[in-house]
């Protein structure tokens, strides 16, 4: 069985129904959300995906890419290219696959190849194994990847064997300005990287269109390596950004550095312990040299994951003036915001198809807190 192809003279089509779904999601809001429209930020039709994960599939002496349907894992649906994946993957995988096969040691047992690529045009594949990686595996895959010029990555139990660099570099544009970001393996990015350009300048000018609102600093939650933190940081006096993630946390640090950024402080903690340290509910030893007392909030960026807010950090957002909600789950969006209105005013709705043919959809709100004035 083969894959069967986008079809993508169907994406503006299926782009309409994903948009008028999603308005009808937000029009169950009422008032709250009556008259204000559903900005659209669109996909590349085709190699939009920066990441691709494939299995596998031994069968004879015959090895292939594979996915398979939704609830069945018996029957690999054998993938020659990938066309929703960037160009450097799809260019990648037929290569890295022949050198793959034409190696005993790299082929045996091997289950499983994670791609990550940038815009820059540097990739990092990850090999999985059911099996121990000796120093004949090294010796193959180093020489597979001088072969190829890419990073090589080998896994197996309790093993992890970095060939060239654990990660790559991207930039996005943003705004007429020029970020970079160190992306590492098995810790989130956005997978479509173009979308996710849109997406973040659509919050830096959501900041920009209204400079007198609000209090001189940002808070971010789960600021992942700083994807959304970087280009923001030039529009406030201080950013605190918090993350949980170690790796994620890290690069942050690192991307901090290479852009030359120094009002950003990065703290490791979850979103429901910066709460509780704000509310002055116990100390964090991770907050020892940070000075809250200097922060004046007054904006707050949250890009929460698939389970929405907790209650607890839901009311701490809800004592900013300003709100910008990145959302990857419309229903958790939904209901959180059945809080939110309570304290706050809808300025901006935006749809994000982070996604192309599937279901899933990025959204994005931008709230003000009632009766705060600013001129548009």
């Amino acid at each position: 069985m083969a894959l069967e192809p986008i079809q993508t003279e169907q994406y503006p089509a299926l782009l309409e129904a994903k948009t008028a779904h999603i308005q009808a999601c937000f029009d169950e809001l009422g008032d709250f959300t009556a008259g204000m429209p559903l900005e659209v930020y669109s996909s590349k039709p085709k190699n939009y995906r920066m990441r691709a994960e494939f299995r596998l599939w031994h069968e004879n002496d015959d090895l292939f890419y594979a996915m398979f349907a939704v609830g069945n894992k018996r029957d690999p649906i054998r993938i020659e290219c990938f066309p929703q994946a960037s160009e450097s993957i799809n260019a990648l995988m037929q290569p890295l696959l022949d050198g793959v096969k034409a190696s005993t040691v790299l082929r045996h047992k091997l289950f499983q190849m994670d791609f990550l690529s940038s815009q820059r045009g540097e990739i990092l594949v990850s090999l999985l194994y059911h099996k121990q990686l000796g120093d004949d595996w090294l010796a193959e895959a180093e020489h597979l990847r001088q072969q190829l010029g890419i990073n090589i990555i080998g896994r197996a139990r309790k093993q992890k064997h970095v060939l060239g660099q654990g990660y790559i570099m991207e930039t996005l544009q943003i705004g007429g300005q020029q970020f970079h970001y160190q992306q590492v393996e098995n810790a989130f990015t956005q997978p479509n990287a173009s979308v996710n350009e849109q997406m973040i300048a659509w919050a830096c000018e959501s900041v920009a269109r209204y400079p007198q609102l609000t209090k001189p600093d940002l808070l971010e939650l789960y600021c992942g390596n700083g994807n959304f933190t970087l280009p923001l940081a030039g529009q406030f006096r201080k950013v605190m950004a918090t993350e949980i993630a170690k790796s994620s946390v890290n690069s942050a640090h690192f991307n901090l550095t290479e852009n030359n950024i120094d009002n950003v402080t990065i703290v490791r903690l979850s979103s429901e312990e910066m709460t509780q340290a704000l509310a002055g509910v116990r100390p964090f030893r991770r907050l020892a040299d940070v000075d809250l007392s200097s922060f004046d909030f007054g904006t707050i960026l949250v890009d929460p994951p698939r389970a929405g807010l907790d209650p607890d950090t839901l009311a701490l957002v809800q004592q900013f003036d300003q709100v910008i909600y990145i959302s990857c789950n419309p229903e958790t969006l939904l209901d959180n915001l059945q809080h939110l209105k309570q304290t706050h005013d809808l300025k901006r709705l935006a749809l994000f198809d982070q996604f192309p043919y599937t279901h899933h959809a990025e959204c994005g709100v931008v709230l003000h807190k009632h009766n705060k004035k600013a001129a548009s």
